[in-house]
Formats: structure tokens, C-alpha cells, sequence
């Protein structure tokens, strides 16, 4: 008989041994199943054989079963018997537990009310502007950009391409806080919070239990070893694994593990440079570290402390959110403005960036496909909504910033705490000291001189020595350099807009424009010759 009641202490147990598994077993790792076994006979109970072995290692059991026939003075083959009856028990309880775990959260049905205050904000015509007021209201204070793009972002895992989402900013910036908050957004049944993950744990998810779901992991340090399989889930939506195990015969046998995607993974980190392989295939958002900020927080804490946030408002607002994600359909998107979406040549890396710009405004368009009309594919019978130009519009004002860091030789640090500086320039002058811009960022000498050569190397400043006190200083070169990339990209995806607009103009003009009286005289002057020319025509063929 085998008993489950406590995970700690698995019990098997016959009129000749009683075995208990002290501390349980692991669940994950099906290639092996090593275990602490606790052996003695119910009529002597005092005298008893403790091991610990690997029960899918064919030269240990065979160890234990000598070891214990000696010491209970019970037969060789009644021991291996009982050993391959427990071994059968403990991988029928595992296969149990881990399709527990894999289980599906169930799906929260809506209620009328609740349906109908979704639609309400699904249907809305601000419909971006009143979602932003929701998370607002959910208590996300500022990051008004930031936040309106990861939670589009996060939305986008029910379709076939998902985004995917990087915070980046310096230590206590609260990129860890944003990405919470907005997490929060997200209905229980359709997110995975990761704290720290091993190298193999994706492989022993079950087959579709990531499939269309968010990933969140609290920091990308702590799942440092899983990067790899991370990447291939995010660019071939799908890991495959094989792995090999002896049975209880000690034969080898592979088994094939697939895991399969797609899936939305968001991160946080202060270290862009390390998981770059990452960071392309992601939107890179980075925090707001500016004064105004950290007042707009410190003021919400003593609002929170005095007691005079709505709590109720609150909840309201993220059960409205969460609740209208339900109700989206994963429909397919057809932007017909997309061969004319050019992107600036600056950017750096433009064939994975125009990738994601067009699947940001297919998201924003599938995030408004109730106030879409409902069109099907004549050859393929799908029903399909299309991109207007609005959703161009607004997602050019929130990619804005995105874009122009995609063109940026600079880090994001780097050029934040570049662009900082250059606000004391005026009461420094045209040039400056190493130690008068560690004064002026409050950093460390090492990481002043870290920036100085990351803006040398690039060309942004320059550096001379003065010959009489033998100390270096240095030059910012060109001031404006950030704003002209600005707008410059600014420019590009304005004059990309206007374009789609004149074509719209011209292509609505071509089919309303009247015909005149003069030419509808001409063609009934036209038309009787015609007439006459059939008419003709028959004759001579009758004739």
C-alpha cells in the first residue's frame, strides 16, 4: 500500500517491509529519481536500513537490496520486488503531481455588469487616453508613456507575434514597480510571476502551459542560466529538449520534451549591456529618473500613509482592465498603410527595429478591434480589422522616445546622465574636469571617467590637456546633437503620416469627383454612333 498524505513522507508498506521516502521527491527532472529511504520490518522495527540512492541507478539498487537482505535477514528477491513496486508508486505520484501543477487556472467568467462596463471602455473613441487614466488610477503614479506601452505590450500575448519588454534604469528607480503594476493588470490566469529559474526549468513546463502567456521575472540576474532557452522561446516559440533515463530494468531510454510558446516576456535589469541578445528581441524602456518624478512618487507615499487614496477606485479600475482583456479576440490585423511606414536611417539595428514598430501598431490596432469594422478574407474566409492612421499616429507618439534610443550610440545611462550634465554646463562653462562632473552627477571617480570615455570613444567630446598644469580637461563638441536626432526622427515619421494622408485624399477625391454636364453631352452624342456601328456591323454579317 502506498500513502501520499504528506509530501515530506512518502509510505509504502507490505506485511514484510514498510519503506518511507524522508523528504519527499523532487519533481522536477524525470531523468533521475534519487531519494532517502528509511527500510524495516514491521515486526522489528528498531532495526533498520537508511539510504540514499538514485532509484533509476541500476548498480545502487542492486547496493541496497544486498545491503538489506543482510541486515533484515529477508530474501533477495522479495526486497527487489518491493523496491521495483515502489518505484512504480513514486513516478505515478510525481506524473500526478506535475499534471497538477500544470493544470490551467481557470478562466473568470463575466457577469453581465462586469461585460458591460468593459465594453464601455473597449468601445470608448479616447480609448488609449482612458486606459492610461485607469492605470493611473490602479496606482501607477507618473511614467505616463512607459506605463500605456508595457500594458499594450502585455496585451499583445494572445496574438501569434507577442512583444516583448525590457525596464531599464538605474537601482531604486522603480523599474521593478512599474513592471508589478502593470503586471497586476493582467488577469491570474494568463501571467507567471518568476522570481529565480534554473537552466532546465522551461523544459518541465508542460507542453502548452506557457502557450499565449506573460512571463514576468522580477530581475533577469536571477534567471541568468535560463537565458538561452528564454531567447528560443521568444524567436521560435517552441524549446525541444531530449534526455536520456534508465527505467526500472535498467534500460536506457530517451525521451523528447517540446515546450511551446508563443509567449510575452518582461524583465527588469540596471545592466543593458550584459543581456543585449535579449534586449533586441525586446522593447528597451527606460525610467524616468528625473526630479519631477520622484517628487509625483514621494507625494503618492504620503497620501498612501495619510490614508487619502481611494482604495476602492483602485480595485475598480484594475478589475475594469482586467476584465476588458477578456473580452479581446485574437483577430487578425492588416495594416494596408504599412509598404508606406519608413523608418529613419539612423537607427541601428532597423530590420529587427521595423519588425516590432509594425507589430506595435498591429497591437495597438488589435487592442481597439471594437471600434473596428469586421471584414473576411474572400479566399480564405478569416475575418480581419485594418490599421487607420490614427493607430499610426498614437503609436508614433509613444515609440517616439523608443525610437530615438534604437538610433542612439549611447547607452541609455549614458546618455541620461549625458543629457543631465549638459544642464550645468551654463555655470560650468565650455569645458569641464572629471571632478567637476562627479560633482555635478554625485558618481564615483571611476564611473565619471566610464562615462568620459564612452562619450570620447564616440565622439561627443573631446579632450585636451592644459601644458602648464599638466591636468586634463574636457569639451562637449555639439550640445544640440540629441535634439537634431530628435528631430530629425520626428520629421520622418510626420512626413511618413502626411503621405498616407494625401493618398487617402487623392484616392477619396478619384471616387467623388462628378462628372461634368459636358461630358455626359459628349458620351449621349457618342453613344447613337455606337448603336450605329453594331447596327451596321450586323447587317453585313446577315447579308
Amino acid at each position: 500500500m502506498f500513502t501520499n498524505d504528506n509530501p515530506n513522507q512518502l509510505i509504502y508498506e507490505n506485511k514484510i517491509l514498510h519503506i518511507s521516502v524522508l523528504g519527499g521527491i523532487r519533481l522536477e527532472g524525470l531523468d533521475r529519481l534519487r531519494v532517502t529511504l528509511k527500510i524495516h520490518n514491521p515486526e522489528t522495527p528498531l532495526i533498520a536500513v537508511r539510504h540514499n540512492l538514485d532509484l533509476y541507478n541500476d548498480t545502487q539498487v542492486e547496493k541496497l537490496i544486498r545491503k538489506t537482505a543482510v541486515k533484515l535477514e529477508i530474501g533477495h528477491s522479495v526486497i527487489e520486488a518491493c523496491i521495483n513496486e515502489l518505484i512504480e508508486e513514486l513516478e505515478k505520484y510525481r506524473l500526478e503531481q506535475l499534471e497538477n501543477q500544470h493544470t490551467e487556472k481557470e478562466i473568470k467568467p463575466l457577469t453581465e455588469d462586469e461585460r458591460k462596463e468593459s465594453l464601455e471602455l473597449l468601445e470608448s473613441e479616447n480609448l488609449l487616453e482612458r486606459t492610461n487614466e485607469l492605470i493611473g488610477q490602479s496606482g501607477m503614479i507618473g511614467e505616463e508613456v512607459n506605463r500605456l506601452i508595457m500594458f499594450l505590450i502585455f496585451c499583445s500575448r494572445k496574438r501569434n507575434q507577442p512583444l516583448h519588454v525590457v525596464s531599464l534604469g538605474s537601482s531604486g528607480t522603480g523599474k521593478t514597480h512599474l513592471q508589478e503594476s502593470i503586471g497586476n493588470l493582467i488577469p491570474e490566469e494568463e501571467k507567471i510571476e518568476i522570481t529565480t529559474l534554473s537552466e532546465n526549468a522551461f523544459y518541465y513546463f508542460g507542453q502548452q502551459e506557457l502557450k499565449n502567456k506573460l512571463i514576468l521575472i522580477e530581475d533577469l540576474d536571477g534567471v541568468l542560466q535560463a537565458l538561452y532557452p528564454l531567447r528560443e522561446l521568444q524567436s521560435k516559440k517552441k524549446i525541444s529538449k531530449t534526455i536520456a533515463f534508465k527505467n526500472t530494468k535498467g534500460e536506457t531510454k530517451s525521451v523528447h520534451i517540446t515546450v511551446e510558446g508563443p509567449v510575452c516576456v518582461a524583465g527588469c535589469t540596471t545592466q543593458e549591456s550584459i543581456y543585449e541578445d535579449n534586449a533586441n528581441r525586446s522593447f528597451l524602456l527606460y525610467l524616468d529618473e528625473t526630479p519631477e518624478q520622484d517628487e509625483k512618487i514621494m507625494a503618492y507615499q504620503r497620501k498612501l500613509s495619510a490614508g487619502k487614496i481611494d482604495t476602492i477606485s483602485k480595485q475598480n479600475a484594475i478589475r475594469i482592465l482586467q476584465n476588458s482583456q477578456r473580452l479581446l479576440e485574437n483577430i487578425k490585423v492588416v495594416n494596408p498603410y504599412a509598404e508606406y511606414l519608413q523608418l529613419p536611417k539612423e537607427i541601428l539595428k532597423p530590420r529587427r527595429t521595423n519588425a516590432h514598430y509594425l507589430q506595435f501598431i498591429e497591437v495597438v490596432t488589435y487592442y481597439s478591434q471594437y471600434q473596428r469594422e469586421r471584414k473576411v478574407d474572400e479566399e480564405t474566409g478569416e475575418e480581419y480589422i485594418e490599421t487607420t492612421i490614427e493607430d499610426i499616429r498614437n503609436t508614433n507618439e509613444l515609440l517616439k522616445e523608443v525610437l530615438i534610443r534604437k538610433s542612439d550610440l549611447l547607452t541609455g545611462n549614458s546618455r541620461n546622465q549625458l543629457e543631465k550634465f549638459k544642464n550645468s554646463l551654463e555655470n560650468l562653462g565650455q569645458t569641464f574636469t572629471n571632478l567637476q562632473l562627479r560633482y555635478a552627477l554625485k558618481v564615483t571617480k571611476t564611473t565619471a571617467q566610464r562615462y568620459l570615455n564612452q562619450w570620447q570613444e564616440i565622439g561627443l567630446i573631446k579632450k585636451m590637456q592644459n601644458k602648464e598644469t599638466q591636468t586634463y580637461y574636457y569639451q562637449l563638441i555639439d550640445e544640440n546633437e540629441y535634439k537634431n536626432l530628435e528631430m530629425s526622427i520626428n520629421e520622418i515619421l510626420e512626413n511618413a503620416l502626411l503621405q498616407i494622408s494625401n493618398r487617402n485624399t487623392e484616392t477619396d477625391r478619384n471616387i467623388t469627383t462628378p462628372v461634368s454636364d459636358e461630358t455626359n453631352a459628349e458620351k449621349e452624342k457618342e453613344e447613337p454612333k455606337q448603336r450605329n456601328i453594331k447596327k451596321d456591323k450586323t447587317t453585313e454579317k446577315t447579308e
